[in-house]
């Protein structure tokens, strides 16, 4: 009997009978949920399929039944099904890193600051004293602290208290002499303050940075611990992948090692610390991939940061005449890593909060990339845009990358900052938004709230947790509830080339997604932040569970 006539025999049998034809295995099937994939079209759909790791297929309950079958099929009970959430920009080390010092969020004097500290403070001779996350903006007095205080308390002990933005800290006279900054030094008074011939402590920006690494940082087991623990809170809000932007060589290598290892899940990508070891190991050796981790951009500052007014603005502060700000790189140097990185196929970037520093920004991009591209090159923050500076950002398919929590948290004192002529400029989303058709969003952690659903609550509704102001901050600039979503998982993806692989729910797709008790996309949006992550995967696995 010829093959073709077996052939037909048995397919004459099988329609007779009506057997189903072979199911393709998997490891689990997901059904019975309301799963939002986020892809082209938006769809919602009750079932997926996963096989190591990956998304085979996603439809209705029964088309998924009738093509696969799994060794296990999870009920999700109709409960709401996201792409795992991404961070576009945050710093998941420091993060870490503050989890060891005393927590100033919320202080509403500076004498709060104090009794915090001595609360907390460890008092042995020698031993660092640190603590983050104080803003004179929400004390009566809002004018920078000086460390007299601290000295009489911690005659012996360093101090440092770093500002929530991290562009400015205060340290004690004993944190200052381990950091060799004296009345002399090379950071001159714009970021070493010196008021009747004495340090006041406050040290911004570079001077800042140094007094940063002056800190003895953790390593070994305790650094692990720290990490892990953030990973958790990180599991905890539904992210799955964060950008680290701004990490050292030696972090960089301590996060490969660790998820290679197996102790690190969170998946990283790393904008570099545009150092010297960093462009000689990295950057000039082309982009660096694995699983977990990618490394294929350089972060580098531009300015400083509106709420301690070393944000670059084209014309001074509104609310103090005497100063327009500082720019932290220079513009030759900024030209030169653009360059450097534009050679090995890096993407570029920039810090930028204040007109003055986005434009220059924009500008020395434009020049490098002449038109539209698909390089991807970023705005970090883009907080004050001049209106004649807008478009640049389209002609240049520069991607706007924005915290929304930072609109709400600034609003009661930015137009003090920037005066009624420059506050339409600042914190613009929507008009952002529509440069390139879309926009990356983050938290910017630890400086805001980590999780990421404050951040689609502050994008739609433009109002802080306690629901002021009542019509929404400057509420033409608010996302849609789908422009929100897409900016914290596929176009988040996107901003660090990862569209391919995480972002949405698709076929071909790592498996990671959160299960939330309520829907996002339906309930009234002012319960948003009360929403709560029941489960959050990576890959397949489950990485949280309440």
């Amino acid at each position: 009997m010829s093959c073709n006539i077996l052939l037909s025999l048995l397919l004459t049998v099988w329609l007779f009978n009506g057997n189903p034809p072979m199911k393709d295995k998997v490891d689990v099937i997901y059904t019975n949920g309301n799963i939002y994939t986020v892809d082209r079209n938006n769809s919602r759909v009750e079932a997926m399929a996963v096989l190591n790791g990956k998304i085979v297929a996603t439809g209705t309950a029964k088309s998924i039944s009738e093509h696969f079958v799994a060794s296990s099929v999870v009920d999700l009970e109709k409960k709401y099904i996201f792409p795992g959430f991404i961070d576009a920009h945050c710093h998941f080390m420091g993060y870490a890193l503050g989890l060891q010092y005393i927590d100033l969020l919320g202080c509403k004097s500076f004498d709060e600051v104090l009794n915090r500290i001595r609360k907390a403070g460890d008092g042995s001779a020698g031993k660092w004293i640190v603590g983050r996350g104080w803003d004179q903006n929400l004390w009566s007095d809002k004018n920078f602290p000086d460390n007299r205080q601290l000295n009489d308390l911690f005659p012996g002990i360093p101090v440092m208290l770093i500002r929530v933005d991290g562009h400015v800290v205060l340290a004690n006279q004993a944190a200052l002499s381990k950091a060799g900054i004296g009345l002399t030094n090379r950071f001159g008074t714009a970021q070493v303050e010196i008021k009747n011939g004495s340090l006041t402590g406050i040290l911004s920006e570079t001077a800042a940075d140094l007094m940063r690494t002056t800190v003895p940082s953790p390593k070994g087991a305790e650094l692990l611990g720290l990490l892990k623990m953030a990973e958790q809170q990180c599991f905890g809000v539904g992210l799955t992948t964060v950008s680290d932007a701004g990490l050292d060589y030696s972090q960089v290598q301590t996060i490969d090692s660790l998820q290679k290892s197996g102790l690190l899940k969170m998946q990283v990508y790393a904008m570099l610390t545009p150092d010297r070891k960093n462009i000689s190991e990295f950057v000039e050796k082309g982009p660096y991939i694995t699983d977990k981790l990618v490394v294929r951009s350089v972060k580098i500052y531009a300015d400083g940061s509106l709420g301690s007014r070393t944000a670059s603005l084209k014309q001074p502060y509104s609310d103090m005449q005497s100063t327009s700000g500082i720019i932290v790189t220079s513009p030759d140097s900024i030209k030169e890593l653009c360059r450097i990185a534009y050679d090995h196929g890096y993407q570029v970037n920039t810090h930028c909060i204040g007109d003055s520093a986005t434009s220059l920004v924009l500008k020395i991009y434009g020049k490098l990339l002449k038109g539209k591209n698909d390089r991807r090159w970023r705005i970090e923050h883009a907080q004050v845009v001049d209106s004649r500076d807008i478009h640049l950002f389209g002609e240049y398919s520069v991607i706007p990358s924005v915290q929304a929590t930072h609109a709400t948290s600034d609003m009661k004192w930015a137009e003090d900052r920037l005066g009624p002529e420059r506050i339409p400029g600042a914190y613009a989303y929507k008009r952002l938004m529509q440069q390139n058709g879309w926009i990356a969003n983050g938290t910017d952690f630890p400086i805001e709230n980590i999780s990421p659903l404050f951040t689609f609550y502050a994008a739609v509704a433009r109002k802080d947790l306690q629901g002021f102001p009542e019509g929404g901050f400057m509420i033409e600039n608010a996302l849609s509830r789908e422009e929100a979503l897409r900016s914290i998982t596929i176009w988040a993806a996107k901003a660090d080339f990862m569209e391919h692989s995480k972002g949405s729910l698709e076929a071909g797709k790592d498996a990671d997604f959160v299960i939330l008790d309520q829907d996002i996309m339906q309930v009234a949006i002012k319960l948003v932040p009360e929403i709560k992550v029941l489960q959050t995967f990576i890959g397949g696995e489950v990485v949280l569970e309440r």
